[in-house]
């Protein structure tokens, strides 16, 4: 072969290694992972989107792309993410437990219960899959659900107040008094001076109907936290199903003393002064706690009463009104729009009323759904 030939040659050659040199270097999982692994999650999240370009079935590769938005916090993108690789390989080990602990750090429960129940499903052994779906169940408000969840939970990790404060709570909301309360004890046996804790098993207490023994619960509270939000405004409602009417006001107002905005303890204060027969002094009380909130119903019931002694008829009426869609199934409400009704001459509307009273019957109320519920935070 001539000189030239092997000239032309070796040009062509290196023409080609030149070229392979510059084509772009295909993106594979080993080196994702290894850019996983020296915490370069950008570049890791970046070769996993080039890969799922590349390979748009390949589920693995979305689940391994919404992993790593996760570990970035990227929640919002890492859902879709799952959600793809969910259509395209549902059998793949740990993807419903992620995507669900994805939807629950973005406090979407009922999505995260759905990914969490079949993770659970998968691995009914899986303790932090069946906490998370507790946790989830919990921020949705289906309390009787996530109580069912965390109590196995909470028993493989006894040391965890935060998780039997939950379970309590969720035993509490769904009325299960006697498991709230004995979460509660527990608690306070680690913790005697929780004022939390006091304050819930008052609340548990309160429940089951021993409101007497709930009130040393609220004492306990407010020695231990004397500006604990609404601990004081417990201790007063309790007073106050008592009948205790001066302790109770006295209770109210150390709460507007720690939170003038402090809308029940208003209420509670309108109504106290209602009881003494003092409506001049209730009513502005009662409207300056509607204008803060409109869904205390005590308020409304004792405007309404209030105003229909006065004779303005179309404002009780608007007062009472609102009471009753408050709560449909108390029978103080349908009596006095009765005697509205009545007062303003229909009386085909106030025998509908009465009607209706001689159906319900009143029903003391609970404090646990006066108080504030927690929201729900991820185990570490």
């Amino acid at each position: 072969m001539n000189t030239w030939k092997l000239v032309c040659l070796a040009s062509l050659f290196s023409s080609a290694i030149l070229a392979a040199a510059q084509m772009p270097k295909t993106p594979n999982p080993s080196e994702a992972l290894a850019l996983e692994r020296q915490g370069k999650l950008l570049e890791a999240e970046e070769t996993w989107r080039q890969i799922t370009q590349l390979n748009p079935q390949d589920g693995a590769a979305f689940a391994s792309l919404g992993l790593v938005l996760s570990k970035q916090g990227k929640y919002q993108q890492a859902v879709p993410a799952y959600r793809k690789a969910v259509a395209l390989d549902p059998q793949l080990p740990g993807l419903h437990l992620n995507w669900g602990l994805a939807e629950f750090k973005q406090a979407h429960f009922e999505a995260a219960i759905s990914a969490l129940s079949a993770a659970l499903a998968a691995d009914p052994q899986n303790m932090q899959a069946r906490t998370l779906l507790g946790l989830s169940c919990y921020g949705a408000k289906r309390f009787a659900e996530a109580a069912k969840y965390l109590e196995p939970a909470s028993k493989s990790d006894p040391a965890n107040t935060e998780l039997h404060r939950v379970l309590a709570q969720s035993c509490l909301s769904a009325k299960e008094y006697s498991c709230a309360l004995a979460e509660f004890r527990q608690i306070l046996e680690h913790d005697p001076d929780s004022a939390a804790a006091h304050m819930l098993s008052g609340e548990a207490l309160d429940g089951l109907g021993r409101t007497v023994e709930a009130i040393p619960e609220f004492q306990a509270a407010a020695k231990a936290a004397p500006r604990e939000p609404s601990v004081h405004f417990g201790l007063g409602y309790l007073y106050w199903k008592l009948h205790k009417y001066d302790e109770a006001k006295t209770a109210f107002e150390t709460e507007l003393s720690i939170d003038p905005s402090h809308a029940q303890s208003l209420a509670y204060l309108g109504d106290i002064e209602l009881k003494k027969n003092a409506p001049d002094k209730a009513l502005p009380l009662l409207q300056r706690a509607t204008q803060m909130r409109d869904d205390i119903r005590i308020a409304y019931l004792d405007m309404g009463a209030i105003l229909s002694d006065q004779k303005k008829y179309r404002e009780a009426l608007a007062a009472l009104r609102r009471a009753e869609k408050l709560d449909p199934a108390q029978a103080d409400a349908h009596y006095r729009l009765a005697r509205l009704y009545r007062a303003m001459g229909d009386a085909a509307a106030a025998q509908r009323e009465f009607a209706k009273v001689n159906e319900l019957h009143d029903k003391d109320e609970d404090i646990a759904p006066k108080m504030a519920t927690v929201p729900p935070s991820s185990p570490d």
